[in-house]
């Protein structure tokens, strides 16, 4: 893309987008107050990276818009393109994990800073993960469970099959979609798919060599922050989901954070159950709740400090600085 007013944009299956009217809405957009823009708008969910919104207009009708503002130049944007790209590929083809039907799009701000937006069909909310556990009886909350440890048993296999590419996925709670989820029978239909929403972090390797640049998420933190999480923490938040064992644990944890920790003693069962049987080739040594409870009282502290740490740096750019604080932050996130 060059620095025209193009269309820069790949559009999903089954629909059209209203490029323009998405062009508009970035160039009126203020990221510390995201929904006065002009262009009526819904902020429906926030990731570490990205701010995903709706935008309540004729020809967006039904589109969930997932804005990513860490780019700074086109070289990074298109080496993350592919990355995405490929990412998206090897999750649908090579290891066939189901995704919602998604596109992109790419605008600039008023910076001239490139903005890239994932582009997917609105879901019901209350057939994501998160909420579903609230709907679900306690068995269909179960199966859930063993349905997404069902969904990585297929990714893993793939990584120990072959060497050239090595998979990661997030495979948070928050993450899954059950298809057709008829949240008033409170169960889960044994016919039910399940499809993976988060896509926007590709972190593969191929031939050992990480795709992802980790820089594009550790700029949005304050600079000594950024030195801090370089030094101390980078290989393992970059490694962490490439592990069986850890992305279990992680999405057992979870759990703490979604308000059902009474359904944790079960699922850690349920998964111990899964890696001693069907799971035993990965040699997953057993999970204990305490490993649980211990790990989310440390992930949940880091992200705090983290949240804390961007307001911080954000005041510093608008109010000492006088300079523009290109980031969308959420509120206060209960952990």
């Amino acid at each position: 893309m060059n620095n025209s007013n193009q269309k820069d944009y790949e559009n999903p299956p089954g629909f059209e987008i209203d490029f323009d009217l998405l062009k508009e809405f970035e160039t009126c957009l203020d990221p510390q107050s995201p929904e006065s823009c002009r262009i009526p708008c819904h902020v429906l969910g926030y990731g570490e990276i990205s701010t995903v919104f709706e935008l309540n207009c004729e020809g967006m009708e039904g589109l969930a818009f997932k804005r990513m503002s860490i780019f700074e130049s086109q070289e990074e944007l298109e080496k993350y393109i592919h990355a995405y790209q490929d990412y998206n590929h090897l999750l649908e083809q090579e290891i066939e994990i189901r995704l919602p039907p998604h596109g992109h799009a790419i605008v600039r701000n008023p910076s001239s800073q490139p903005i890239f937006y994932i582009i997917q069909h609105k879901i019901d909310p209350k057939a994501i993960g998160n909420n579903a556990i609230h709907i679900l009886n306690r068995e269909g909350v179960g199966i859930l469970f063993e349905r997404v440890l069902g969904e990585l048993f297929k990714l893993w296999s793939f990584n120990s099959r072959q060497a050239e590419y090595q998979v990661s996925l997030d495979g948070q709670i928050s993450n899954w979609v059950i298809d057709e989820f008829d949240a008033d029978t409170q169960k889960f239909d044994e016919y039910a798919s399940l499809s993976y929403v988060d896509t926007s972090t590709p972190v593969y390797t191929h031939e050992g060599v990480e795709q992802f640049d980790p820089e594009l998420v550790i700029r949005t933190t304050p600079r000594l922050l950024a030195m801090i999480i370089r030094q101390f923490f980078l290989e393992d938040v970059m490694t962490r989901y490439y592990d069986p064992r850890k992305v279990t644990i992680d999405i057992l944890a979870n759990f703490y954070k979604e308000g059902r920790p009474d359904l944790i003693p079960e699922l850690v069962g349920k998964a111990n159950s899964f890696f001693a049987n069907g799971g035993n080739e990965f040699g997953v040594e057993e999970i204990n709740e305490k490993e649980i409870r211990d790990y989310y009282r440390e992930d949940a502290l880091i992200w705090s400090f983290l949240s804390s740490a961007r307001r911080i740096d954000r005041f510093l750019y608008l109010k000492i600085l006088r300079r523009e604080y290109p980031y969308i932050l959420p509120g206060k996130v209960k952990r």
